[in-house]
């Protein structure tokens, strides 16, 4: 499964982007971005489970 979320470094830590639109992910209005790894990481697999629709949880 290629998942349609992916981090990059950016100057204040890493940033969640849609590999589709090459844009970064937008949450409430704030722009995913920043984050240490481990949380950019939890946050890829948190967006891939819901885009699969096996989680219904929210973000």
């Amino acid at each position: 499964m290629t998942t349609q979320y992916d981090t990059r470094r950016d100057l204040r830590g890493w940033t969640v982007f849609d590999r589709w639109t090459g844009q970064p992910v937008t949450l409430c209005g704030a722009e995913q971005s920043g984050m240490s790894w481990i949380e950019a990481d939890d946050l890829i697999e948190r967006l891939g489970r819901r885009a699969a629709g096996s989680d219904r949880s929210s973000l």
